[in-house]
């Protein structure tokens, strides 16, 4: 049986090679790409995320992700317009650290849930300096065109 399945798929690999279909495929003749790196075990892990262009940071356990976030907090809260915003993204971040508090998993790293308060005087010293920043840049030039009046078609004056 198992003869035959091979006989099938020879006969059918040598009659795609007689109609050329192998012909001109993309990276004949030349060598496979990493062979000379030693071998990987996570290989098709590392290809997915650079082919996908994912951050490595998803293979990190939970603990370490949330210590990552938590780093970098002040850059992802900077450009939040208001302050309810930033208490919500802090307290969203607080909740998944109390989450992963109660059923910890992983390498045992600490974690603790961020300040607030201090968070939001973090943001609203760098909105500070951000404003005061663009209230001394010059203001734009003035308009020289002329403002056109309108004129209704139907008025007469």
């Amino acid at each position: 049986m198992v003869d035959a399945w091979e006989a099938a798929v020879e006969a059918q690999i040598r009659s795609a090679q007689k109609r050329g279909e192998f012909d001109n495929l993309p990276g004949t003749g030349k060598p496979l790409p990493g062979r000379d790196l030693p071998y990987d075990e996570s290989w098709w892990i590392t290809s997915f995320l650079e082919r996908e262009a994912l951050p490595t940071d998803l293979l990190l356990p939970t603990p370490l992700q949330l210590r990552r976030r938590v780093e970098q907090l002040p850059a992802e809260v900077r450009d939040l317009h208001t302050e309810q915003s930033v208490r919500e993204f802090v307290g969203l971040l607080n909740r998944e650290i109390v989450d992963w508090l109660r059923f910890p998993s992983g390498p045992r790293v600490v974690v603790r849930p961020v300040d607030t308060e201090a968070v939001l005087r973090q943001w609203q010293a760098h909105r500070a300096t951000r404003n005061t920043a663009v209230a001394t840049a010059a203001p734009p030039p003035p308009s020289t065109r002329p403002r056109r009046r309108w004129r209704w078609p139907w008025r007469q004056a």
